[in-house]
C-alpha cells in the first residue's frame, strides 16, 4: 500500500468524527484534501476556518461553507496534518508555509486531531526534517544569523524557482532550520525562537494536538492519545 492510499485511510477515518452542526478547523496539506474530500461525500451541516488560501479554494469546490475566525469563538474540531511529530504529540508543521494559521485554529479548537501517516513519528523533532520559522522580511538576515549561531543549519525557503522569493499567505519570509540530533526540549524551543525579534511563527506545536490518526502501508490506523503518552 502506498503512502496515497494511507492518506486516504486517515482522512477518511477523521471525517468519520465530524458530526453534523459541528463547527471545524480545516488545515492544510497533502493528508487533510483526502479529508476535505471524505468530509464532503459526507453531505453535513458543517462550516469550517480554512488555514490557507488552497484550503480556502478546496473547500469552495467541494461546498464546505468557510467561516472566519470572527465568526466563532471556538471550533468543536479541528483537523490537520504534520510534517513530523514526536511520541508526546509534539508537532513541526510549516513544510507547505501555513502553519501561523494552522497553530491560531488550532489554538480555537475543543479537539485537535493530527493526520498522518506513520513514517511522520520520529523520537526527536527537527533533524530530519527542517522546522519552518516564519520570519517578517526585514528581519530575514538577522533571524538567520542568530539560528546559525545557536547551532542550526538554515535555508531560505524560495520560491518555484531559487530565484523567486518565497512568501506566506501572511506576505512573510520562512526560514527553513534543521538541527543536527534534534531538539531536546521543543517546548523551550519554541518559546525562545518566538521571541527572537522578527519572528512570526515557529513550526512547533506544543500541547495542542490531543490525538493522531497514523496510517501504515499495511492499511491498518494507529490512533495515539496524546494522555497515553507523556
Amino acid at each position: 500500500m502506498n503512502s496515497d492510499r494511507s492518506k486516504l485511510l486517515v482522512g477518511e477515518a477523521a471525517a468519520a468524527l465530524v458530526e453534523d452542526g459541528m463547527r471545524l478547523g480545516l488545515g492544510s496539506g497533502s493528508t487533510v484534501a483526502y479529508f476535505l474530500t471524505a468530509l464532503a461525500d459526507r453531505h453535513l451541516d458543517v462550516a469550517g476556518i480554512p488555514t490557507s488560501r488552497h484550503t480556502a479554494a478546496r473547500c469552495r469546490e467541494l461546498g464546505i461553507p468557510l467561516l472566519e475566525p470572527a465568526d466563532v469563538e471556538r471550533v468543536d474540531l479541528c483537523v490537520d496534518g504534520a510534517d513530523e511529530l514526536d511520541h508526546d504529540l509534539t508537532l513541526v508543521k510549516g513544510g507547505g508555509g501555513a502553519h501561523l494559521r494552522e497553530k491560531v485554529v488550532a489554538g480555537l479548537a475543543d479537539r485537535f486531531v493530527v493526520i498522518a501517516t506513520r513514517d511522520k513519528l520520529v523520537d526527536r523533532l527537527a533533524d530530519s526534517f527542517a522546522l519552518p520559522i516564519e520570519v517578517v522580511p526585514f528581519a530575514l538576515s538577522p533571524v538567520r544569523r542568530e539560528l546559525e549561531h545557536r547551532g542550526f543549519e538554515v535555508t531560505v525557503r524560495t520560491g518555484a524557482s531559487e530565484d523567486e522569493e518565497y512568501r506566506t499567505d501572511n506576505g512573510n519570509a520562512i526560514l527553513d532550520a534543521r538541527l543536527p540530533g534534534g531538539l531536546e526540549d521543543p517546548a523551550a524551543a519554541e518559546v525562545a525562537l518566538s521571541l527572537l525579534p522578527g519572528v512570526v511563527a515557529v513550526g512547533l506545536f506544543v500541547d495542542l494536538a490531543d490525538t493522531a490518526l497514523l496510517g501504515d502501508p499495511q492499511g491498518e490506523i494507529t490512533e495515539v492519545q496524546r494522555s497515553a503518552v507523556a
